[in-house]
């Protein structure tokens, strides 16, 4: 008997390598063939994507230093972009109108100067909140479309306490001088934004993996705390000592036997994004141009885009370059065909002239059951009740899935610390 750790992402990862530190070794269960979870990444003919997109921002210099891979990090300054409706802006968008026409940043600047100013106790709603920072206009045209398009519900379905500094709120003098001028000041919430220069963005684990046991195609399947086993989709059980798991907080759920109904109800009110990556690779080295960007148009299925090749010349053949594209859906939408948003998304791109049909020498598209935890007002109620629920049977749950937590990739690994 063991610890066993359920799942190989950055949590899992993390928490085996600690516990390994401190001579205590543990055995990983992975459902893929490979681990890393959705810091892994895949190739197709000399391109290589990520599972969704990754960056990190690690604060503090030890993370960094662990993060760092033999090859080394690329650091780049987080020069992103927007799309809306046939124009380019700097992100973000509220500090940088000035490509727009006049009229427009006459509606939103107008809409700034005559938003409500609430009490934060009078704000309920993520929609309010944004009509209360950027004024109706702007709201409405910018984040209220991207909130449909990322999270797969209207503003109004959101709370707002997952914001925190991820929304930049301007001053009036800000929002002005961005109309009138193009600034130079970076309004992102981090300076540097670090990529692995080879092996794609799995590399920060690297040095974290070595040593570790790692079982892969181990599909947990049933959890039986009270003798302690597990039992995988091919048939095998294992016993364990310690139960540590990074799974969604609504999987493991329905593999533990009799439990109660408002635990299920609970856990049946979580909600979550999943989505489509769609990757393309090209035979330029010009299609990208952004290191990634976001796009405020509905009739556009992505809700953002990055560049593979400019996060790291590695990830693509020489004289090439590659996007991956982003849809994602709340998960209690109907999902429609691949090929339908694959067919629609090359069709869109194509028209607003990232790249012509001939461009395209890889075309890639592939689903993700989780994408992101959604932050419905109900949301820490009901983890609450699940969470609790869990360690009650013994069972230590960690992560952004586990935690049920909207985490950064440093926030996920230092979250895998906190079981030693």
């Amino acid at each position: 008997m063991s610890t066993l750790i359920l799942g190989s992402g950055i949590a899992g990862i993390s928490a085996a390598y600690h516990l390994k530190k401190q001579g205590r070794p543990s055995v990983i269960l992975e459902k893929d063939n490979d681990w890393g979870g959705l810091c892994s990444s895949f190739c197709l003919n000399g391109f290589r994507f990520d599972r969704f997109v990754h960056f990190s921002f690690a604060p503090d210099g030890d993370t960094q230093q662990l993060f760092c891979p033999a090859a080394g990090m690329y650091e780049h300054a987080p020069a992103c972009s927007n799309y809306y409706h046939g124009t380019w802006l700097k992100h973000p968008a509220q500090n940088n109108l000035f490509p727009l026409s006049a009229a427009e940043k006459f509606k939103i600047i107008a809409g700034f100067v005559c938003r409500p100013r609430l009490a934060p106790e009078k704000i309920s709603d993520y929609a309010t909140w944004l009509r209360a920072q950027y004024g109706r206009y702007f709201a409405e045209h910018f984040p209220f479309v991207y909130t449909r398009k990322y999270w797969g519900l209207p503003a109004q379905d959101l709370e707002t306490k997952w914001v925190g500094v991820r929304m930049n709120t301007p001053s009036l003098k800000q929002v002005l001088q961005g109309a009138l001028k193009e600034p130079t000041k970076n309004f992102y919430y981090t300076s540097v934004m670090r990529y692995p220069k080879k092996g794609g963005f799995r590399a920060i684990l690297n040095k974290c993996r070595e040593g570790l046991t790692i079982a892969c195609n181990k599909e947990v399947i049933a959890i039986e705390p009270a003798n302690k086993t597990v039992t995988c989709k091919d048939g095998t059980q294992t016993s364990y000592t310690r139960l540590i798991s990074t799974l969604p907080l609504p999987e493991i759920v329905n593999m533990l036997p009799n439990v109660p109904p408002d635990v299920r109800q609970a856990a049946g009110q979580l909600r979550w994004t999943c989505g489509y990556q769609i990757s393309l690779g090209f035979n330029r080295p010009d299609v990208a141009k952004h290191l990634w960007f976001y796009i405020y148009d509905e009739d556009i299925p992505p809700a953002r885009i990055y560049s593979p090749n400019l996060k790291s010349p590695d990830n693509v053949p020489p004289g090439c370059s590659s996007l991956q594209a982003e849809v994602f859906f709340d998960c209690r939408t109907p999902i429609p065909p691949a090929q339908e948003v694959l067919a629609k998304t090359l069709t869109k791109l194509q028209a607003i002239g990232l790249f012509t049909d001939k461009d395209i020498v890889v075309q890639d598209i592939r689903f993700e059951k989780y994408a992101n935890i959604t932050f419905v007002p109900d949301i820490y109620k009901n983890r609450q009740i699940v969470r609790d629920y869990l360690a009650a049977q013994g069972i230590e749950s960690i992560g952004r899935f586990g935690r049920w937590e909207y985490f950064w990739t440093h926030q996920a690994f230092s979250d895998g610390k906190t079981v030693i």
